[in-house]
């Protein structure tokens, strides 16, 4: 595979999953947001052309009848959940949207062919705007991850952690890791959201999108030490510049709302993510459908800090 491939024309906010049944799974928001959509394939290039099927699709009225965003497939504890956010309505309250976090489930062994559970809300304490929830496991405890509005404080959104009773539970209270509060990260919007976890050399990394999805949006880092406790937001160390931003000269721009998977040698880490290829948008961002889905190798410092390069 290139360096740098464009997977999937019109997809953002993407997530691949590699199973332990050999195929990778694929997710991402849809141009219309108002339905989940899966492909696999057992190649990360035969995702471009695999059959979508439609797994589940919005109400008409009630609190998930609009604006589907941000979905992840994930394998937790035996099952397959969907983890994405939904709003009662297109309207914003206080200039944000009303989000929030949910999930379904299913049993079976081929997700694209498996009837899903009805909708639960995940929920974190926090009654406000939230939305681009990731699990991951890390020594026996599953965690939960995820972007919220912190009606105490100015922003539009911070990232949480809490460990999770259950895929569909939260255990401990959230713990707030990060806040929009660089330059980048205030772009238009003040954006932490989108977060994606590796665990490498030691380390436990969380990356991240900040500011507005126009030219303005990128990427940042967190890390922990694996054996630190996670719950603790001291533990956590912010990279004070962006790990990837607009390019350009390469005409890319906009890059974030990432995640990670695998190669298919097993080895080579890789990050999934979109991005525009135009700095020009027609109107509000957010309702043009032009965020593609690109992939593309990561390496690693001889430390053990991950080199995401240039978009």
């Amino acid at each position: 595979m290139q360096s740098s491939n464009l997977l999937i024309e019109q997809r953002a906010d993407p997530f691949i999953y590699k199973h332990d049944d050999g195929f990778y799974y694929f997710i991402a928001s849809v141009p219309d947001y108002d339905h989940l959509e899966l492909r696999r394939s057992k190649t990360i290039q035969g995702l471009t052309d695999a059959e979508a099927v439609a797994v589940w699709h919005k109400p008409d009225t009630g609190p998930l009848s609009e604006l589907i965003w941000a979905p992840e497939i994930h394998f937790n504890q035996g099952a397959w959940y969907i983890y994405f956010a939904a709003a009662p309505t297109r309207e914003t309250k206080d200039e944000l949207f009303q989000h929030r976090m949910y999930a379904i489930s299913t049993s079976g062994s081929n997700p694209l062919e498996a009837e899903w559970s009805e909708p639960t809300q995940i929920e974190t304490g926090i009654d406000s705007f939230c939305l681009d929830a990731t699990t991951f496991e890390h020594q026996n405890t599953l965690y939960y991850v995820w972007a919220q509005k912190d009606p105490a404080i100015p922003g539009n959104t911070n990232l949480y952690i809490a460990a999770m009773k259950d895929p569909l539970h939260i255990a401990t209270p959230p713990v707030r890791l990060s806040i929009p509060e660089y330059e980048w990260e205030i772009r238009g919007f003040m954006v932490n959201e989108g977060p994606a976890v590796i665990v490498r050399y030691g380390r436990v990394w969380l990356s991240y999108s900040a500011s507005a999805t126009d030219e303005n949006y990128c990427m940042g880092l967190l890390h922990a030490d694996e054996g630190a406790d996670l719950l603790n937001p001291s533990n956590w160390t912010k990279n004070p510049e962006p790990v990837m931003q607009s390019h350009n000269d390469k005409g890319v721009y906009g890059p974030g709302h990432n995640s990670f998977t695998v190669a298919e040698d097993g080895e080579t880490d890789l990050l999934v993510y979109h991005a525009r290829l135009s700095r020009v948008i027609e109107g509000d961002p957010l309702w043009n459908p032009n965020r593609h889905t690109f992939v593309k190798a990561i390496t690693w410092r001889a430390d053990g800090f991950p080199i995401f390069g240039e978009p």
